[in-house]
């Protein structure tokens, strides 16, 4: 490849054409491509490195425990949780619906691991997701005594597509934070409303 010709495609910051021209261009002359067919081909290499890549920032700034995938979880493990009301809620419809979603249950059945499969999921679907424990929520607002870093800090908790709250009712909160623990077991997932 010309020296010019990969510093124009970094300074265009096309590092995705930029990894497969090499290969693209051995095969549009293999195949006998056309210009059009060569740069539908190319562009299509530099839109799928990109939507690979807002899809990793997304995922660290969902602040997962784990990136879990629902094709991982065993069903078989409890056969309460019904598989088709899992794949409908991995679907996303009750995000575009603004619909909220409440999974109750004992510890242990599951419901950490589906809410962040879920969620991971709607990232790969569009959505911005943020996913938080009960005890890091309260934290996050409690710590916290500058108001701009909590009108900050509200931003943040505000701006995704699905919350995902985690741990509700698990423990007892110590300190300022005991006046919200909750009597339930619960995993909250809710949609922010704007």
């Amino acid at each position: 490849m010309r020296p010019s010709l990969e510093q124009a495609l970094r300074q265009l910051r096309l590092s995705g054409l930029l990894s497969s021209l090499e290969v693209r261009l051995q095969e549009a002359a293999g195949n006998r491509l056309d210009h059009a067919e060569f740069l539908e081909l190319i562009l299509q290499d530099e839109l799928a490195v990109r939507a690979s890549r807002l899809v990793e920032r997304r995922i660290r700034w969902a602040m997962f425990r784990e990136t879990k995938n629902l094709d991982e979880f065993d069903f078989g493990f409890n056969p309460s949780i019904k598989r088709k009301q899992i794949h409908d809620l991995a679907a996303c419809r009750f995000i575009r619906e603004k619909a909220d979603v409440l999974l109750l249950g004992p510890p242990g059945v599951g419901k950490s691991f589906l809410v962040q499969a879920i969620g991971h999921q709607a990232i790969k679907s569009g959505f911005l997701v943020l996913y938080r424990s009960i005890f890091d929520w309260a934290r996050d607002f409690l710590e916290e005594q500058n108001p701009a870093q909590q009108d900050k800090m509200l931003s943040r908790y505000l701006k995704p597509d699905l919350l995902a709250i985690d741990d509700m009712g698990m423990k007892q909160c110590r300190g300022a934070a005991a006046s919200t623990s909750w009597r339930s077991l619960c995993v909250g997932t809710r949609t922010a409303r704007r």
